[in-house]
């Protein structure tokens, strides 16, 4: 491309050079003049195609450069914006992977407080729980005792006044044996009852079974053997069966216990065969 301009400045020169040569030598002759005048155009025609290829040279140069520096333009365009891209997405990047690295361990660490909470507050209830689950079966002892007292009580009271309605029975009855049967009825209810068997007694003597009355009073002495009322009993179980002696020592020792069955003593009609006993006498005498 160059050389075909320095081509063209040459001939530019070289026709400038003619031209003025034509001019000096324009008085010249004939042969002279037409040799110039044909050869002429010839030279100008050759001067125009050059300058007609050089101009699209020169516009082929023009737009080559153009594209040359459009690509340039646009190469570096593209590797500014592939760098800024880059950096960017590696920006991005490095964001994202600390971003992920805080959240993991902001994951454990809440996952870790949720775990400890939570473990704590299952130890906590789990304590509150036994203290409750303690206060509780205390509680339902204390309950079931309450419970088992009230239902004693309640069969007690059942029994008391069904004793009082035997009691009641065996004062209107009108034979010993009715009021052997109620005894024995409250004996039932309530064994060991000493009251019931003394009155058992004293009813048995009604049935003049003498035997049979000492061994209940025997039975009365065998729990409690300062009990008046067995010990007057048997005194008079004694007396019956002519037992004097130890009928005398039983009565002695209930009145001991009792001064208001001395009175009681001297009237009874089964001290009869004691009558005339020096001690007898002078146990039931008045001071």
């Amino acid at each position: 491309m160059f050389h075909k301009l320095l081509f063209f400045i040459s001939l530019c020169m070289a026709t400038s050079t003619l031209l003025a040569a034509d001019s000096s030598d324009f008085t010249t002759t004939d042969s002279s003049q037409n040799a110039g005048v044909h050869g002429k155009p010839l030279v100008e025609r050759y001067v125009l195609d050059e300058l007609k290829s050089l101009r699209h040279d020169f516009q082929d140069l023009e737009r080559n450069l153009t594209i040359a520096m459009t690509d340039r333009e646009l190469a570096v365009a593209d590797k500014s914006l592939g760098y800024a891209s880059n950096t960017v997405t590696y920006f991005f990047y490095i964001i994202a992977g600390v971003a992920s690295l805080i959240a993991m361990i902001g994951w454990q660490s809440l996952r870790e407080i949720r775990d400890n909470t939570k473990k704590m507050a299952n130890q906590q209830i789990q304590v509150i729980s036994e203290q409750y689950e303690k206060q509780f079966q205390v509680l339902e002892k204390d309950l079931r005792r309450k419970t088992r007292r009230i239902a004693d009580n309640h069969i007690e009271i059942e029994k008391i006044n069904e004793i009082h309605n035997l009691w009641l029975r065996a004062q209107k009855a009108q034979t010993p044996e009715q009021k052997t049967e109620a005894y024995d009825e409250i004996l039932k209810i309530r064994p060991g009852d000493l009251e019931a068997l003394t009155s058992k007694a004293d009813a048995v003597m009604e049935m003049r079974e003498f035997h049979w009355a000492l061994s209940i009073c025997n039975r009365v002495l065998e729990v409690d053997d300062t009990n008046q009322n067995a010990l007057y009993q048997r005194a008079c179980a004694y007396a019956c069966l002519g037992v004097e002696e130890q009928a005398i020592y039983d009565l002695t020792r209930a009145i001991d216990g009792r001064i208001a069955l001395k009175e009681l003593a001297a009237d009874e009609a089964d001290f009869e065969n004691l009558k005339g006993n020096e001690k007898y006498e002078t146990l039931i005498s008045s001071d």
